[in-house]
């Protein structure tokens, strides 16, 4: 009989083996139901969802959007509406801009790619396709296409629609860093119109005949 084996059968190596095992066994349970616990509760992260209501372009629609969705993302892939552009998604190049109010009378532009889409629930929207169809343009449209006021056209909806608030701002009497007078009426000089057009880029630079599409327009609301 071997000198390590008892009367059991049992070796000293089998002992060691088995301890170990037991040793193994005992601490894998805590370690996992860890792990478990630490573990990101996914589906309940995937239904994290709120419901906005917007009237967008004349019509109502609700949505149940992530918290974390921007207005630009919203408009664009939930509803659809691809006339405003994804440009630079920091704010820089106005491609995105819509018109966003508590109503249609008192909405202003503003850069949709920096807002939540549900910090506009209960708002009124107003995107390029808005404001104007191919068979019956805004007039302001009708003016970029007769002083050709654009190239490539990708920031084109959002010069249009930045133009339109712009003659609204001016209207209203609200001033710009050029206005000289704060208190006086505002007119839509070439100086005024390229200080409130200047969040808009054209990586075409169109500039020239934009301003003129826009004074163009103006004279006409005078």
């Amino acid at each position: 009989m071997n000198s390590d084996q008892g009367s059991s059968g049992m070796t000293r190596r089998t002992v060691i083996a088995s301890g170990a095992a037991g040793v193994v066994a005992s601490g894998a349970g805590p370690l996992a139901g860890e792990a478990e616990a630490a573990a990101p509760p996914r589906a309940a992260a995937a239904q994290a969802t709120m419901p906005v209501r917007m009237t967008v372009n004349g019509k109502v629609r609700s949505l149940s959007v992530d918290p974390r969705v921007t207005l630009l993302d919203a408009l664009r892939e939930h509803l659809d509406l691809t006339g405003s552009k994804k440009g630079c998604d920091h704010g820089q190049c106005g491609a995105c801009t819509v018109i966003a109010g508590a109503t249609a009378n008192d909405g202003r532009r503003i850069n949709s790619c920096l807002s939540l889409a549900v910090m506009h629930d209960g708002d009124t929207i107003t995107t390029i396709e808005g404001l104007g169809t191919p068979d019956d343009l805004h007039p302001m449209q009708a003016a970029f296409v007769k002083h050709d006021g654009y190239q490539c056209g990708y920031c084109t909806p959002g010069q249009i629609v930045s133009a339109t608030a712009t003659l609204r701002e001016i209207a209203d009497g609200v001033p710009s860093h050029v206005s000289t007078d704060l208190m006086g009426r505002m007119e839509p000089s070439e100086t005024e119109l390229r200080e409130r057009m200047s969040g808009n880029i054209c990586r075409c630079a169109a500039y020239a005949n934009i301003i003129a599409a826009v004074r163009e327009v103006a004279g006409e609301q005078a």
